[in-house]
């Protein structure tokens, strides 16, 4: 089965992922989404095999959530207008396998879903 990680390599967490990803010889799909921006229906469809709320998403202690200010009140779609127009502030790393999803933090997500 493919697994697609949404990945950036300046982020250790991802880093530690991705190699997990590689030597469990797997075919991965490396999504690089600082540099190849998801559109707002790939995050949608994120949150719903997440199971999450666009919130959760949301690296909120970013100091670009702050200047932005971004908060938990505000609707799904504005939250998910954000992401796409500022991809860093995006949970990070995302791997996706079939119809499931994980927040790869803590790395034992990452563990159950491979």
């Amino acid at each position: 089965m493919n697994i697609t990680i949404w990945h950036n390599e300046k982020c250790s967490k991802s880093r530690q992922a991705l190699e997990y990803l590689e030597k469990k010889n797997l075919k991965i799909e490396i999504k690089n989404y600082l540099e190849n921006t998801p559109s707002k229906e790939e995050i949608k469809e994120i949150l719903e095999l997440l199971n999450l709320k666009a919130i959760d998403l949301i690296r909120t202690n970013e100091t670009l959530y702050t200047s932005l200010n971004l908060n938990e009140n505000m609707d799904e779609s504005t939250l998910i207008d954000f992401m796409f127009l500022n991809p860093s502030l995006i949970q990070r790393p995302i791997i996706i396998k079939g119809e499931n999803a994980v927040i790869s933090r803590p790395f034992s997500r990452l563990e159950e879903l491979v």
